[in-house]
Order: C-alpha cells, then structure tokens, then sequence
C-alpha cells in the first residue's frame, strides 16, 4: 500500500532531471497558520519520500515578502491601514521587537521548523529582486509583453490594454505597488503611473518593484529549477494561476511547469482562516497542546483535497486519542479492525513520523492526564502515582516507582502534562474542568444516594481494585439501592467537586488519595 506523498514521488522519478527541488512559498501577510503552511509540510514530505526512494532532492522555502499588503492581519491597529498597497517588505515591525514586519511574522513560523523536522533552504522574494535574480527573467517579460498578454488574455473575459506591461514598480511618491501601471520601458527603464497621480521611471536593477504575480511564479520555477510545488486549491481553479504560469513557463521562458500538488483551505471550527479577522490557529499553538507528529497525522492522514477542519476545543481529545490508537496499531500493542485498516493506519503513521524509531513513545492517555492533572496539578510524582493506580502506564513500567524512571522519561512526562495543561487553560470547555473541593460542598442526597456513597468508601477500604473491577462493583452497590447510574454518579461528583457531572467516575475515585475519597463519602469533614 502506497500513501498519496509516495504516490508523487513514484511519478516524480520518472522526470530525466539531476536532482528535484520540491517548492513551497508563503505570503508573509500575517501570522502564519496551519493553513497557509500546507506548502511546506507537504513538501517536506515529498522531499523525504524522493530521498528515501534514493532519489536527490532538496526543498526550498520562498517568503513572498514583496507583496502588497491587501488586509490589515489580527492583531494589528487600524492604523496600518495605511501601509495598504506596500509590500511586507518595506512595512516596519508592529511592534518593535524585531527589524520588520516581515521578521515579526516569519520568524515564529520559522522557529518550528526544528520541531517538526523540516529542513528546506529558505529564500526571500524581496532579496531575490535586490540581488538581481530576477533581473534577466524582468527584461525577457518586458521585450515579450505582448506574447505574455496574449496568454493572459485567453483566460480573461476583459483584455489588458495594448501598453500593458507584466511588471510593477513600486511607487517614488507612495510607496505602494498594487496601484502602479507600467505603460513603456527603455532599456532597463520603465515608465509608470500611479493612482496616487504620480508619474515616473524605475531602473528594474533597483528591485523597487516587482513581477506580476503568474509571471514571477513561472520565473522563480526556472531560477530554481523547481520540479514539485503544492499550492492551495485558489491556484489550482480551471484558468487561474497555475494554468497561466504553466503555459508563460513553457512559452515565454522555455521550462516545463513543475509537478502540481494543489491541497484544500483548512477550516477552524467550520470558518475560513483569515489572517485579517484574527481566524488562525498556528503550528506554534499546535506544538502547545500536541506532539509535533499529531500535526503531520491531521495533515497526511487525508489526500491533500479533501476537507479538513481543526478544533482545538473538545474535538482535540477524540484528535488525539485517535492517534494515539494509530501508534499503538503502528507498534503493534493495538489490533485495527482489518488488515486493510492496519494498512492504512501504519503507512499514514510511517509517513507522519519525524524520526524513525523502533520502540513506541511513552505517551500516556490525553484525556486521562487532563482528570490526573486537575487532582495533582504540577506535581508530576503525584501524577505518575495516578497513572500506575488506574493502570494508565506501559507494561514494562507498570511496577516502577517514579524515582526509577530515567530523566528523559521524566521529561517526556512533563511535556505532556504541559501540553495538557495549556489544552485545559486555553481550549477546554467549561465541563471538563473541575476542583476538589476542600470540604464537603452543600448538597442535598437521597437516603439511596447516601447509602451508595458509604458502601462504596467501604469497598475502598476493604478492597484494592483496578478500574475495570471498581467499575464492576459500582454498578453492583448501585443496584442494591435501586439507584439509576446517572443518579449514582452524581452523587460521587457533587459531594467531590461540586458539579453533577465529572470523569469517568471508577478512573476519577481511583486517582484521588485513598484516605481522603474514603472520608468524603462518608460525608465525614
């Protein structure tokens, strides 16, 4: 079986090309999310792929940082409206920390890589004009303009004007470069004219200025020698820009298009990303709450088209519960459904992996860490202590004490207790949390529901059970009191934690101090 990112390095070794380099590009127009950074997980990927196939490869990373900016990004003022229409690369940093608009919202970005294993050379689009790398490929777009309108004009519905020219340059007056008009060039000076009323020249040797957009794409594709580039579904419309770029690639600077890996928009709680609206969630926010190869699985685990939606909130817990369940059929401690499941489910984890292993992490269950966590809080021997009494560890760590474990498991521990925790005190609806309460909270039971409560801290104290068999004798005390379940457990959370609703209640009563939990239901202070 065959995983979609093998799938397209299968076909890209077919190409009579030295060596691949697989593209990804980014529009540095405000934070950048787990949307817009598609490109670069996908490329990574196929990168690996090629190399592991042992075919040469390399990936590259293009910061598109001389773009206009067309919307001001969340959470900046309304007063940076007023670098609307000036590329990212000449706007300052928002707020002072760092040499530029640019650095501000790349270099977060940019600081994950590590952590998701990623390993790309990095370029910027504004650099690549001041250093003249496109300088050859401006002057073959302005003598072959009329070629290039030709082109555009076949998937236009209105022609461009007969002076038009596939060139940009950023105003002398304004400083914006999405209003400027280019009309007429001489050499390597071009004439143009700007809504804001100003009329003059730029020497394109400047790199104040810039290459329409299909144009530039099609020129960085031959610079490169660019032979994959994912891109988002926008590019990939019937007569939108990669149609466009392919055939100026192919007639206007004799280089075939590269392989297309168009991928769909990633919704957050079923709403468009937008930067200008504050609607993103971002690989650093991703690496708060999960391991960074969870991220790899929600991206890999569904061909690049099909519809993805992330909501941190309660869905994350079923998110990560399922991959913890593909792991644990990926190392065999789990059986899948099918053998065609199996397949699936280890080839998409194989492909999510960010270094190969042949043991299985330490990873204790999410959802049960976010009950030991809100009893224990920060004391991680505490914790651990939980997961042993709920059967919550590794066989082969079931009878060690917590000063037994060696210092990276410790660290393991932790940092998935930390990423708990920032689940619980940033994502996690109001019925998930709880306290225990200090003393007993004012409630009123039943005779059966008190009769309950003093059977089952005798059971306690008369027998130590795993889950599975507290579980079993609740159910047996409970119907010796013709108690509904509902009614039972309610008893245990309301004199607990103060609400009618809790964990699984035979995990949550064995994670508490034993003494304590005996006194409680007994209603005794």
């Amino acid at each position: 079986m065959r995983h979609w990112i093998e799938r397209i390095a299968d076909e890209l070794k077919e190409w009579d090309v030295e060596e691949h380099v697989v593209a990804s590009g980014t529009s540095i127009s405000g934070s950048i999310h787990i949307g817009n950074s598609c490109d670069v997980f996908i490329a990574n990927a196929v990168g690996k792929a090629l190399k592991q196939e042992g075919t040469s490869s390399k990936t590259i990373w293009i910061a598109d940082d001389h773009d206009p900016l067309r919307k001001v990004p969340f959470p900046l003022p309304e007063s940076y409206e007023k670098y609307l229409g000036v590329p990212y690369s000449q706007i300052p940093c928002p707020e002072g920390c760092c040499d530029s608009f640019v650095e501000h919202f790349q270099k977060p970005f940019l600081d994950t890589l590590d952590d998701f294993g990623i390993e790309l050379e990095t370029y910027s689009g504004a650099q690549m004009y001041k250093d003249g790398l496109y300088l050859n490929y401006i002057r073959t777009s302005l003598e072959k303009a009329p070629e290039i309108r030709e082109i555009f004009n076949k998937y236009r519905e209105n022609p461009l004007a007969d002076d038009w020219l596939p060139y940009n340059p950023i105003c002398t007056e304004c400083g914006r470069v999405n209003t400027t008009f280019a009309y007429d060039f001489e050499g390597d000076e071009v004439s143009y004219r700007c809504e804001c009323g100003f009329d003059g020249q730029m020497d394109i040797k400047s790199g104040e200025g810039k290459l329409t957009w299909r144009v530039e794409w099609a020129a960085r594709w031959k610079i490169f020698g660019i032979t994959c580039e994912p891109f988002g579904k926008d590019h990939a419309a019937s007569g939108g820009s990669y149609d466009v770029s392919s055939v100026i690639s192919q007639d206007i600077f004799d280089y075939k298009a590269p392989y297309p890996v168009p991928y769909e928009w990633i919704t957050l709680k079923g709403e468009a990303m937008s930067k200008s609206h504050g609607v993103f969630f971002t690989p650093g926010q991703w690496l708060e709450i999960g391991p960074a190869e969870s991220l790899n699985y929600f991206l890999f685990r569904n061909k690049p088209m099909k519809h993805k939606d992330f909501n941190p909130e309660m869905p994350f817990l079923d998110f990560v519960e399922q991959f913890d369940r593909v792991e644990q059929i990926y190392f065999g401690k789990e059986e899948a459904a099918s053998e065609k499941e199996e397949g699936k489910l280890k080839k998409i984890y194989q492909m999510s992996q960010i270094q190969e292993t042949e043991e299985m992490p330490f990873r204790p269950s999410y959802r049960f860490l976010t009950v030991a966590y809100q009893i224990a809080g920060d004391d991680l021997e505490k914790i651990y202590q939980i997961l042993q009494r709920n059967s919550q560890l590794p066989e082969e760590m079931e009878n060690n004490s917590f000063e037994d474990l060696s210092d990276d498991l410790k660290d393991i521990l932790q940092k998935r207790v930390i990423h708990v925790k920032n689940w619980l005190d940033t994502y996690a609806p109001g019925f998930v949390k709880f306290q225990v309460q200090e003393k007993i909270p004012p409630v009123n039971l039943s005779p059966e529901q008190t009769a309950f409560l003093k059977d089952m801290a005798t059971l306690l104290e008369e027998k130590d059970l795993n889950p599975e068999e507290l579980h079993d004798e609740m159910y047996n005390i409970l119907r010796e009191h013709d108690l509904k379940p509902q009614k039972a457990f309610q008893a245990i959370y309301r004199v607990v934690i103060g609400k009618k609703m809790g964990p699984r209640a035979a995990s949550f009563i064995l994670s508490l101090d034993k003494d304590f939990v005996i006194k409680r239901l007994r209603l005794e202070e």
